[in-house]
């Protein structure tokens, strides 16, 4: 029975992959007096007066929606709503296993981008954050930025950060192990969608040079054709302002690595003969799901130093998997008000630092997602960093993360 024969009959058999379950005493009047009317009349007269006090006094403070409208569904493309939902809730599943967050699925039928923030405006007091998932672009850059700017809770779109600090989480583990400096190191990011230029972004704030920088999509290097998105266009501008033109072999050649979110098996022939003339201790991150733009066979008959995938069954598993449950529930802990850049910076350093020197290796230089160290230590960091960068409710690092 392949995977996918396995995920029909398990569904076919549970039905739903997450629910909810009572956490109060429900035996007898009293206990419904206490739980319902006319107990909770108040909790509801506490939140009147302070309505941040429903985070503390109800579930939403630890429940996060996962909200898609089924444009851009992992390497299905746009498959709707409805046949959206087994992702929703499968992200649903992991965060409630690695952040023990309660996470609530819900799809949209609609793809128009007003109304979609609109509506997604209009659950803020259900929820204590908001994911974005599998949302076209650029639309699912507009919807992040307006929603982030008229909301009073995180909102994050996971196809765009969570990969992006993941990624870095993995870059700053093979500079360790090629014992190169952020600043110094010459950096290629293939594919200029969402997960791309979220990469690409968070790269150059944490140090990579605009000058040691090249994007590609699918044609070439990046440049200003006139057909450009803003997210784009702003990158560009950056990494290059001269709009030079350029196939992949001109941009990989000399690098010391190459950041791959592209498409399934992207890189055929002239780009596998093009990645020989990296740099001699050359890393390859090829994060293309579910299949990569090159296999580890093909990485290990071309002589690439450290390879690393999205997938489980290979060295190196770059995932977001690693970092959103924590980041939320870091999020969470502190009452954030958003997700911000020191938050994302810190989650991808501490994820860095789970892999010691000693541990270094070619084929580890990013923690497994399964390795237990990993949701607390992104909580912390991330619970650190928004109380340090003024976006957290609370003044003070919760017990849990004085360690």
């Amino acid at each position: 029975m392949d995977i996918r024969e396995e995920a029909m009959k398990l569904r076919e058999e549970k039905h739903q992959m997450i629910k909810t379950e009572l956490n109060a005493e429900m035996e007898n009047c009293d206990d419904l007096a206490v739980v319902y009317t006319p107990g909770v009349a108040a909790p509801c007269l506490a939140i009147k007066e302070d309505e941040d006090r429903s985070l503390e006094l109800t579930w939403r403070g630890n429940v996060v929606a996962v909200i898609s409208d089924g444009t851009r569904v992992l390497g299905l493309g746009d498959i709707g709503p409805a046949a959206a939902m087994p992702v929703m809730e499968g992200k649903s599943a992991l965060y409630k296993k690695f952040g023990n967050i309660d996470a609530i699925p819900i799809v949209l039928d609609t793809k128009d981008k007003d109304e979609i923030v609109r509506t997604i405006r209009l659950l803020e007091k259900s929820f204590a954050g908001i994911n974005l998932e599998d949302f076209s672009s650029p639309k699912c850059y507009d919807i992040e930025d307006e929603l982030k700017a008229i909301m009073d809770i995180p909102v994050f779109h996971d196809d765009q950060h969570g990969t992006a600090i993941a990624a870095l989480a993995a870059v700053i583990g093979a500079l360790r192990l090629i014992k190169k400096d952020i600043g110094e190191a010459k950096v290629v990011v293939s594919g200029a969608g969402a997960a791309g230029t979220a990469i690409a972004r968070l790269l150059l704030e944490d140090g990579v040079k605009p000058e040691n920088m090249t994007i590609l999509n699918s044609k070439g290097i990046l440049y200003d054709d006139g057909r450009l998105n803003r997210i784009q266009k702003g990158l560009v501008e950056a990494v290059n302002p001269q709009n030079r033109q350029g196939t992949f072999a001109d941009a990989v050649k000399g690098a010391d690595i190459l950041v791959a979110s592209s498409s399934p098996a992207a890189f055929k022939e002239k780009e596998k003969e093009a990645i020989k003339t990296m740099a001699e201790k050359n890393v390859v991150f090829a994060m293309a799901n579910p299949i990569p733009e090159m296999m580890l066979e093909d990485a290990q008959k071309l002589g690439v130093y450290v390879f690393g995938t999205g997938r489980s069954d290979m060295p190196n598993q770059v995932n977001n998997s690693s970092v959103f449950p924590g980041l939320f529930r870091g999020a969470l802990d502190v009452r954030a008000r958003q997700i911000n850049e020191p938050m994302k910076l810190a989650a991808a350093h501490a994820l860095a630092d789970l892999v010691s020197e000693e541990e270094l290796k070619p084929e580890y230089v990013v923690v497994n997602v399964f390795d237990e160290r990993v949701p607390h230590a992104v909580a912390k960091a991330s619970a650190k960093a928004a109380i340090e960068s003024g976006v957290a409710r609370v003044t003070e690092l919760p017990e849990q993360y004085k360690d």
